[in-house]
């Protein structure tokens, strides 16, 4: 865009790029907290959409803002330092921004590349936006196109064929380093999403039993239901340790449900026999000291982190295909911003225009007794004449990249900023 030109986007950002595990558990905002912050957007900026993921944070929002605003308030609504979101946060405008949630959507900026996981998050953050009245036509127009584009990629190209997500890299690690998965018994720590995916995919390796347990126990039960296993109330995860191969631990809480001496405990017994501790959880669900702890081999979400470079190095071709969609989809975007935001200006030239026409042919008209016909025949020359003026000016904004200057040049040379009636200007001119 014209250097110098209000920004039609204003977006700011973290993901597991640029902010570590730690840092990315402190801005993490709980589920049941989104809806008000959702809101909170609206009253803060008119509207906003937010992106929340287990390794993103970010905030889009609708024009020309100071990114310090913005990382403000996504600082305070996850409770942390200004200055920490001022480090983290990373800000984007306009094209850049447009073209990195196209990239999310399409699955490229993922821990994961090719993962499906997002776009549907993609979706549900902008279904959020709408339920919490802070959509906006921009952003309307931007998270459809993205979902638009996260399919096309999908069905267009290779990038999600056989792809992993971090809870089935979960899974694969759990089959790595248990020797007898059917004859494991599975703990889950948490129902929400990225704890039901990973278990699914668990129970589709055929574990030997599942154990699902909640903060919340109707959504234990529900899970466990689904999963062909059975639920336990909160207060007795630690007694289930005791029994646990594998942990899976994908809780939302703020502080680590797994400390090390629960875990500790919990070995002891196990009488020497093993335990897998896979945390996807952000914040970690477990102590990162838990992995200390003799018998215990602990893996985090950044763990995985590695295996999914793998995966990623074998999509590197589908990747540079989904980027050539990406800039096709973003060219085609700000052409329709460009030309939705020369409206309002080709609008008032022309209802300008037509403003003095009408009063200087009135003008005329009074001042000799013409008949009906020459009235009408008048009325069509003059048309035909204010149409023929307007015609190259308004073709050269539709046309030209760097409009800014020229919708700044139109709108002073015709005044149509102006309080001044078109009467005013013309007898000014006389």
């Amino acid at each position: 865009m014209t250097t110098g030109a209000a920004s039609m986007l204003t977006m700011v950002g973290l993901s597991h790029h640029n902010a570590p595990l730690a840092v990315r558990g402190r801005f993490a905002i709980p589920a049941d907290e989104l809806p008000a912050v959702r809101e909170a957007v609206a009253d803060a900026f008119g509207a906003g959409a937010i992106v929340a993921t287990c390794n993103r944070l970010e905030l889009y929002v609708p024009g020309d803002h100071e990114p310090r605003a913005l990382t403000g308030f996504l600082a305070d609504a996850a409770g942390v330092a200004p200055s920490l979101g001022e480090r983290y946060l990373l800000p984007r405008r306009d094209e850049e921004a447009v073209r990195h949630l196209y990239a999310v959507a399409a699955g490229i900026d993922s821990m994961v590349v090719g993962e499906s996981e997002i776009l549907g998050q993609v979706r549900g953050a902008f279904s959020a936006t709408v339920a919490a009245g802070a959509d906006h036509a921009l952003l309307s127009r931007l998270f459809h196109t993205a979902i638009r584009l996260g399919r096309r990629a999908r069905s267009g190209t290779a990038i999600g064929h056989g792809a992993l997500s971090i809870s089935s890299i979960a899974a694969q690690q759990a089959r790595a380093l248990v020797p007898d998965l059917a004859r494991a018994s599975v703990l889950v720590i948490g129902a929400g999403e990225g704890g039901r995916l990973a278990a699914t995919a668990l129970a589709d390796h055929g574990v030997g039993s599942i154990a699902v347990s909640n903060r919340t126990a109707s959504r234990a039960e529900a899970l466990a239901e689904e999963l062909g296993g059975r639920a336990l109330p909160y207060e007795s995860v630690g007694a289930a340790l005791a029994t646990a191969d594998v942990v899976i631990a994908a809780t939302e809480a703020p502080e680590p449900v797994l400390n090390t001496g629960r875990v500790a405990s919990a070995l002891v017994r196990r009488e020497g026999s093993p335990m897998l501790i896979i945390d996807i959880g952000v914040p970690r669900a477990a102590e990162p000291a838990v992995a200390a702890v003799p018998g215990v081999t602990y893996r985090d979400i950044d763990d995985l982190q590695e295996v999914a470079a793998r995966h990623a190095q074998a999509r590197a071709g589908e990747v540079a295909t989904v980027e050539a969609m990406i800039e096709e989809e973003a060219a085609s975007f700000l052409e329709w911003w460009e030309q939705l935001r020369i409206v309002p200006t080709i609008g008032a030239l022309t209802e300008r225009a037509e403003s003095m026409r009408r009063t200087e042919l009135d003008r005329t008209l009074r001042r000799f007794d013409a008949t009906p016909e020459q009235r009408e025949q008048l009325d069509a020359m003059t048309r035909a004449l204010v149409r023929r003026i307007l015609h190259d000016p308004i073709t050269t904004l539709r046309q030209r990249g760097d409009r800014e200057v020229y919708l700044d040049a139109v709108r002073q040379l015709f005044r149509l900023d102006d309080e001044a009636s078109p009467d005013d200007a013309a007898d000014g001119a006389s």
